[in-house]
């Protein structure tokens, strides 16, 4: 008669984290996730900087703007839309949560934007309390594998399995999930879709526990670091992504050339720095359409975000190379 399969060993702690993570357990209890920012005892306060990191266009922007509750992000399909290290804060009862959105690591192109790029995501995750991966649920690639190699060894991490809603056999995730423990000793699994809330006020409530029990950092009111001129290039540069699609590199860029405030009316001018003189007119479009186009929504988008009126006006320029060149990609703005 034949043997048995030989079992797995017995691991009781992997065992739990995985009961937790696929909901045969109850997970952590919701306690502060699920209150309205309130005045606080100081020595009651937790509040600590959260790292998420993945691979391009995994949905760390997107899942940003759901914990912060705001757009401070920019999304789009376009591989390598995040550029900057993008600080969003969130006060949930006693926590303050720091989340640090980062470019996704690229390994494809090795010019001076994709090495300021790298070097951002490398520098984000040195110093945070919490580390967020995002990989898609059930998958794993050498680009994850990448950024994985990349996390250092004495923060806690926790496998975020995103679009987990999108799992038809939801069987098939704990073996996955346990394949995934042995590339890294990971604190939490939490599979989740960052478009449910429901999942987002569970994540909360598993993060505050890794947080220090210290001050705040920031007004509980406040959502984000980032100043508004950099907001507007964003803005511009999500719409110029949006409304171009795959045509137009990913090296095409936006600077600010003025931001002036008149009372309750902003005037910004802006300049779309492309590569190519063909690239000019992909933006411009014929009659000036999609250039006109891309004006209009990010005008309209950052009406909404500050509840101002905006006035702006846009430019399209050619700066051949710059994105392989040091200099110029610092003077643009890049890390």
């Amino acid at each position: 008669m034949s043997a048995a399969p030989a079992q797995p060993p017995s691991n009781p702690e992997l065992d739990a984290m995985l009961a937790r993570a696929l909901g045969r357990e109850s997970s952590a209890p919701a306690s502060a996730a699920e209150e309205a920012p309130q005045l606080v005892d100081p020595a009651d306060q937790r509040c600590g900087y959260v790292a998420i990191v993945g691979k391009p266009n995994v949905g760390k922007s997107t899942l940003l703007n759901a914990l912060v509750g705001q757009k401070v992000s920019i999304t789009s399909r376009k591989a390598q839309t995040t550029r900057h290290r993008i600080t969003g804060m969130r006060t949930v009862g006693p926590t303050q949560f720091v989340f640090v959105d980062t470019p996704g690591f690229q390994t494809r192109h090795g010019n001076a934007l994709n090495r300021a790029l790298n070097k951002t995501v490398v520098g984000a995750v040195s110093d945070v309390d919490l580390i967020l991966f995002v990989v898609e649920a059930g998958h794993f690639n050498l680009a994850d594998a990448k950024v994985l190699s990349l996390l250092p060894a004495n923060v806690p991490v926790v496998l975020l399995a995103n679009k987990f809603d999108l799992v038809h056999r939801r069987g098939d995730l704990a073996p996955w999930l346990r394949s995934m423990q042995e590339r890294h000793p990971f604190a939490e699994f939490v599979p989740m879709s960052a478009k449910a809330q429901k999942d987002i006020q569970r994540l909360f409530a598993i993060c505050e526990k890794y947080l220090p029990q210290q001050a705040w950092m920031h007004d509980p009111d406040e959502l984000t670091d980032r100043s508004e001129r950099f907001m507007a290039s964003e803005m511009v540069r999500e719409k110029l992504f949006r409304l171009t699609g795959d045509e137009l590199p990913y090296t095409s860029t936006v600077v600010i050339d003025k931001f002036e405030e008149e009372g309750a009316l902003k005037r910004i001018a802006a300049t779309i720095v492309v590569e190519r003189e063909g690239h000019k007119g992909m933006v411009i479009g014929e009659g000036g359409e999609k250039l006109k186009r891309i004006g209009t929504e990010a005008r309209q988008e950052l009406e909404k975000l500050w509840d101002c009126k905006v006035f702006l006006e846009l430019w399209v320029k050619v700066r051949s190379g710059w994105a392989d060149d040091d200099a110029r990609v610092r003077s643009f703005g890049y890390e």
